[in-house]
């Protein structure tokens, strides 16, 4: 087997997100921004600061990409077998059903993952960038990594606007802040998509719904029969289920309480 077969494209992307983040901060770092003046005046407080937050956000990268998203277990244990018949015996209208590709029994708002072969609960999406899903065990932490992201791009976009210097002619400006531009330009885009996701998902954390289930709510059997969202709770009850798992319980419980409340008739 080829040494190259055994780089699988998780370690790929990875390795160029890695690679990609410290060389815009060498950039940073090597042309005279005002990251290089602090420096050469002996004041370290915010370089090191810079530094903590390019290597904080590169660790909730890697901590995202490579953790469980939260797959449902092919095999499941006695434990989950018993959780899934009292699922079960909620209500006979949820829609549960198999996954048709690994043949487990789906608890609501788990989906299939074509890329990585396996149902995750509560998915959102696959991220290419991470090479991973967004599910329910990582997204808070997904999208604790975007605040602390755009954090970072925002203050490196603005340092490498302060090393600019346009007064030159273009030939002497071309070799001393050629590269200095393109990292601008390149943090001006990730900038934009980090802010719209961002933005996207806290949206969508307010109204506890996900990104597959905005997109794809009218071919999702348990959101497709009614006309509202059935798991927003209001703004603070979904914040508090979403980082810190309050109130605890299972979606199917509060997707038939919900069906329950809205089929009764009114007083």
């Amino acid at each position: 087997m080829a040494p190259w077969a055994l780089l699988s494209p998780g370690i790929l992307v990875r390795t160029r997100h890695t690679v990609l983040t410290w060389g815009i901060t060498l950039v940073l770092f090597l042309h005279d921004t005002e990251l290089r003046q602090w420096e050469e005046q002996g004041e370290l407080l915010l370089p090191l600061t810079f530094l903590l937050l390019v290597l904080g956000s590169l660790l909730l990268y890697l901590a995202v990409s490579l953790m469980d998203p939260g797959y449902v277990n092919v095999q499941p244990q006695p434990q989950e077998e018993i959780k899934e018949e009292q699922t079960a015996m909620v209500s006979p209208a949820i829609p549960l059903r198999r996954c048709r590709y690994c043949l487990v029994l789906q608890p609501l708002r788990a989906r299939h993952c074509r890329e990585c072969r396996r149902c995750v609960r509560r998915y959102d999406h696959h991220c290419p960038w991470m090479e991973n899903c967004v599910g329910e065990r990582n997204h808070p932490l997904f999208v604790v990594y975007l605040v602390l992201q755009l954090l970072v791009l925002l203050w490196g976009l603005y340092l490498a606007w302060s090393g600019l210097r346009f007064f030159q002619p273009w030939g002497l400006w071309l070799r001393s802040s050629g590269l200095l531009f393109a990292t601008f330009l390149l943090l001006s885009l990730f900038s934009l998509v980090a802010s719209l996701l961002l933005a996207s998902h806290l949206y969508l954390v307010a109204s506890n719904t996900t990104t597959w289930e905005f997109m794809s709510s009218h071919r999702i059997t348990y959101l497709r029969q009614r006309p509202d969202n059935p798991f927003d709770q209001g703004l603070t009850r979904n914040l508090a289920h979403f980082f810190c798992g309050w109130p605890s319980g299972s979606w199917e419980t509060l997707w038939a309480e919900e069906e329950e409340e809205g089929s009764s008739p009114a007083v």
